[in-house]
């Protein structure tokens, strides 16, 4: 793991196998590869194994807003490990994470501000 690694993992706390993923989804673990795929989750290779953020389900669902989300932080040109920091890096003007916010349902601003980023 490298150093780059270890920090995110610190933003992230907590990440899910497919596996993990797939079953409060109520779906394959495939299906979890084609919501990857299809920018409606995000994953990264973590041990020689595709893992989620934990916090990206909320009960049995993709938390709110988040595949839109995640669309527009890939149109302003964001990898996904800098779209994962974005997404889990405190803002005290949310207050709290991004992840945070649209957990709480607070999810059209965390967009607006990743609109934003694209120009």
């Amino acid at each position: 793991m490298t150093s780059s690694d270890s920090n995110l993992d610190t933003l992230v706390g907590t990440w899910l196998t497919l596996r993990e993923t797939a079953s409060p989804l109520g779906v394959s673990p495939n299906h979890v590869k084609t919501l990857i795929r299809e920018n409606r989750l995000m994953g990264v290779v973590r041990g020689g194994q595709l893992s989620v953020p934990a916090a990206f389900i909320d009960g049995g669902d993709i938390v709110k807003g988040l595949p839109g989300t995640l669309v527009l932080l890939g149109d302003a040109g964001y990898s996904t490990e800098e779209a994962l920091r974005w997404l889990f890096t405190p803002d005290d003007t949310l207050p709290g994470t991004p992840i945070q916010a649209m957990r709480e349902n607070r999810g059209t601003e965390v967009r607006r501000r990743a609109q934003s980023l694209a120009f």
